[in-house]
């Protein structure tokens, strides 16, 4: 049995996978952030994620997965589009094309986007949506894109709808967050403040042609704590508010796109309250919350899906 390689180094997350064709596992590590900082300056985390793949590496190598690799691919820029770059990615593209020239195996380059699309339709059990047109939601700490996803010679062809024009939702999630004291990335213990009962909290954030702006939330979350706010009621509040908008842009998209399945990934779409209401009420299927954040699972299944015919 072949195995391929995938390797993802992105802001926060080191990670490698392999993928047999049909299942395969992931092995990964968050980056240190400091107390209370919102993130890392890309030198540093380009120095992390130096220091941790090759442990992840072994990881793999010590449950007998890392043999008999017919490929390797890493994930190198933030998205397949002109422009797209951040030092992070290269310490997994350096290592992935070493690897793949040592053991005399095509080198795969994908984009982190691609990864989390690949990975979220592997893990919600339908890779058939690799092979034809949907729509998705791309919910993470650096990007919320709304995308018109189609199959491109083995990749993803990821061309954006809408989504937000200043803040992505996790920068949102993160920053009412660092307000409320909570630990970096905040999306789990955001959602662990949330109230199991009450009314809903929205904030009206306008929609125009799939766009829509998150950056007005900051101070309207300031303003809620200030005026004797709980946590809780901040929670609600933020998430709420992130669901309302994500749910009216899917909606607006599946009438302007009929027929098209929808498919969220990205850590924010790991959030229990926003699957709740966009697979009932938009039938959206989700990768599994292990996949839906940062990993590299969808590199490994690129890998296989590019590197067949390159193999051949």
């Amino acid at each position: 049995m072949s195995f391929f390689l995938g390797i993802d180094t992105s802001n926060y997350t080191t990670s490698a996978a392999v993928f047999d064709g049909s299942g395969g596992e992931n092995v990964g590590r968050l980056l240190d952030v400091p107390a209370g900082a919102l993130g890392l300056r890309q030198s540093e985390a380009l120095f992390q994620h130096v220091k941790h793949l090759p442990g992840l590496l072994h990881q793999l190598k010590e449950r007998g997965l890392l043999r008999d690799i017919a490929a390797v691919a890493a994930s190198t820029r933030p998205r397949a589009v002109e422009g797209s770059y951040m030092p992070c990615f290269l310490a997994g593209e350096g290592q992935g094309r070493a690897l793949a020239d040592a053991m005399d195996v095509p080198f795969v380059p994908v984009s982190h986007q691609q990864g989390h699309l690949a990975a979220a339709a592997w893990s919600a059990g339908r890779m058939d949506l690799l092979d034809r047109p949907f729509l998705a939601w791309h919910l993470s700490g650096g990007t919320t894109e709304l995308l018109l996803v189609s199959p491109e010679e083995g990749n993803l062809r990821a061309e954006k709808l809408g989504g937000t024009s200043d803040l992505s939702a996790g920068q949102l999630i993160d920053r009412t967050g660092q307000r409320l004291g909570l630990a970096f990335p905040a999306g789990k213990a955001l959602e662990a403040l949330y109230p199991a009962e009450g009314a809903r909290a929205v904030f009206p954030v306008k929609l125009t042609d799939f766009t829509f702006s998150l950056s007005g939330m900051e101070n309207q979350v300031k303003g809620l704590l200030e005026r004797g706010g709980t946590p809780a009621e901040a929670a609600r509040f933020t998430l709420d508010t992130l669901i309302d908008i994500i749910l009216r842009t899917t909606r607006a998209a599946m009438a302007d796109h009929p027929g098209l399945p929808v498919l969220c990934s990205g850590g924010v779409a790991s959030n229990a309250q926003l699957r709740e209401v966009l697979s009932r009420d938009c039938g959206a299927l989700f990768a599994q919350p292990r996949y839906a954040t940062d990993n590299a699972m969808g590199a490994a299944i690129l890998a296989f899906r590019c590197g067949r015919g390159a193999a051949a």
